[in-house]
């Protein structure tokens, strides 16, 4: 039964049962006028401290010209003001790509942390859930530094206690969203802090012809494309192997053929062998010419092909034990590149079973044996499922073209590929805009790097092997 209390003390006190808990109302401090006042100002007064300490140069661009209106009237100080903007015209006129490197980039940079990210960051924060609203106070992750390239903004934050680099790999869509991002990578920076990476523009969005053959025989890092920041794509062969997964018409072609033209100065000198696994007898049979003796299209020859690459690896183990822990191409002992296209036609569709074994076999043999004597493989695959290819951890490096469902981006990238930015499963189904785009994830590196291929044209194959046979006729 409840007490009923008269006046105020039914106002402050209420009981549930007899003799249980009591709760109270809770008491209200008012805060007097003046303290409010005060607390402002000092708020006021710290923000604009910490504005000039941060921001000394913006600081004293906006407050030169008040300054020097005061001093000596507006009129003086149009004179004096007006050779900087002209000077600054001239500049970017006569050298853009300085004047955006040291000028430009930063005041993108200032006004885009102004009027885009701090702007937004506190309703972000708490919406997306990476922020905290707790008895009316708002705990958030700290923004940071903003530098911007040509193509994209990178945002240094550092987490709230706590937090993880998945808590916000969980929320990279709330974060493009709510800044007005396409999309949105995060990387860890160090201990706490992490970098997100908003891209403004897709520098990537254009195809790219094949590239000029080097001038001097390589076995790489070769360059075979362009990285999403604008620089060289420089794909390792030599020392690693390399899986290649892509829906059809993503662009694997690109990337096989792109290697084999950066690789063709050194097959000239004798430095590489490219052996060609070819069983669909569409992709590399353009260039047969340039194989020679070491390319097989069915299965049988396949099968031998590949006994017969782990055979030379055995030698050299057997030849190099306790000489040598790693491989130095020469004449005598090149670097063999073996080149499978759809290697689950091999490992998975055909009907016999026995040929199946062996090539997986022989596969597997390759892939963990090999590129210590200089045996690598490059495969290429549409289906990235464990039971078609169920040895695709055995390849340190990967690529993932456009794909068709967003499980099999970690499939082929390995387990939070996606969740760190690797939208291999939005990568537009057009030709001209998303063939040969995809993302590498490195040995050395979780973190997925957008690139694109070099699109290597029918013709273009057609002149490497005219040139190659003709190149070993004159020898």
């Amino acid at each position: 039964m409840f007490k009923r209390l008269p006046g105020d003390e039914a106002r402050n006190l209420v009981t549930t049962t007899p003799d249980t808990a009591v709760v109270f109302r809770p008491a209200v401090v008012t805060t007097p006028a003046i303290l409010t006042l005060i607390i402002f100002a000092w708020r006021v007064l710290a923000g604009l401290v910490r504005l000039l300490w941060r921001h000394p140069v913006a600081a004293l661009v906006a407050l030169m010209p008040g300054a020097l209106t005061l001093l000596y009237g507006w009129q003086n100080a149009l004179l004096l003001l007006a050779p900087v903007p002209a000077g600054l015209l001239a500049w970017a006129a006569a050298d853009r790509i300085s004047f955006a490197r040291l000028i430009g980039f930063r005041l993108l940079a200032w006004w885009r942390l102004v009027w885009v990210y701090r702007r937004h960051w506190q309703p972000v924060m708490i919406v997306s859930g990476l922020g905290r609203h707790l008895w009316g106070r708002d705990y958030l992750p700290r923004l940071g530094k903003v530098t911007c390239t040509a193509w994209a903004d990178l945002v240094t934050v550092r987490m709230l206690k706590g937090q993880s680099v998945k808590d916000w790999a969980d929320r990279l869509d709330h974060l493009a969203q709510g800044f007005g991002a396409a999309s949105c990578r995060v990387a860890l920076s160090r201990a706490g802090r992490l970098v997100l990476t908003f891209p403004r523009t897709d520098p990537l969005a254009v195809p790219i012809g094949a590239l000029p053959l080097p001038d001097a025989p390589t076995v790489g890092p070769v360059e075979i494309g362009k990285q999403e920041d604008g620089r060289p794509w420089l794909l390792k062969v030599h020392g690693t192997h390399v899986l290649v997964a892509g829906a059809t018409g993503a662009g694997k072609g690109s990337i096989i053929w792109s290697t084999i033209r950066a690789l063709l100065p050194a097959v000239r000198a004798g430095l590489v062998e490219i052996w060609a696994l070819d069983p669909k007898l569409m992709e590399l049979s353009y260039g047969r010419d340039l194989f020679g003796d070491r390319y097989a299209a069915t299965p049988e020859e396949c099968a031998d092909l590949l006994d017969q690459a782990v055979y030379v690896m055995q030698s050299r183990a057997a030849r190099f034990a306790g000489q040598q822990r790693s491989h130095t191409s020469t004449v005598e002992d090149p670097f063999v590149l073996v080149v499978v296209d759809e290697v689950a036609f091999l490992t998975a569709y055909q009907a016999d079973r026995q040929l199946k074994q062996r090539i997986c076999a022989a596969l597997a043999t390759l892939t963990t044996q090999g590129r210590a004597v200089g045996i690598g493989v490059m495969a290429a695959l549409q289906d990235p499922r464990k039971e078609v290819m169920n040895i695709r951890n055995l390849f340190p490096d990967k690529i993932a073209l456009r794909l068709d469902e967003s499980e099999q981006v970690d499939m082929v990238l390995g387990d939070g590929a996606r969740d760190r930015g690797a939208l291999a499963d939005h990568i537009s189904p057009v030709p001209e805009r998303g063939a040969g785009v995809g993302y590498v994830r490195l040995e050395t590196s979780p973190d997925p790097i957008r690139v694109r291929a070099a699109y290597v044209s029918d013709d273009d194959i057609r002149d490497m092997a005219a040139a190659f046979t003709s190149g070993k006729d004159a020898a």
